[in-house]
């Protein structure tokens, strides 16, 4: 069975999978100092421990503190993240994912933006054939 995506994790979930991700492997502590509203430090401590049975984050022991460190790599994660997203809000079509991410990036997307999306498109189509 696949790890769920980080949409399928709540708000406070995805804050912590985004921290420890930022900091690259980090204590209860660290990730607590972090967190904007900050809950218990047991609660933090629980939602990680939550996190590597959902086999997001992975832990080990450093002495009397455990140290969480993401599971699989950024890219992999974001990945599967949108791929959840595609098949949850644009029906699994690709062509709506973008044709919104353009209407979202109107008026800030630069001339090197549109030639490196067209690059990876004709890239695509290459790898397609």
């Amino acid at each position: 069975m696949a790890a769920p995506s980080p949409l399928d994790l709540g708000k406070r979930e995805r804050q912590l999978v985004e921290t420890v991700y930022r900091l690259g492997e980090a204590s209860v502590a660290q990730v607590l100092a972090e967190l904007p509203d900050p809950p218990s430090y047991s609660s933090v401590r629980a939602m990680l421990s939550l996190l590597v049975d959902k086999k997001i984050l992975r832990q080990r022991q450093e002495g009397k503190r455990y140290l969480y460190r993401p599971a699989t790599s950024r890219e992999t994660a974001r990945k599967s993240a949108f791929h959840s997203l595609l098949r949850t809000f644009f029906s699994g079509e690709p062509t709506a994912a973008l044709a919104t991410l353009l209407d979202l990036s109107a008026g800030q997307l630069t001339d090197d933006d549109f030639e490196r999306m067209k690059q990876l498109i004709e890239q695509s189509r290459q790898e397609n054939r």
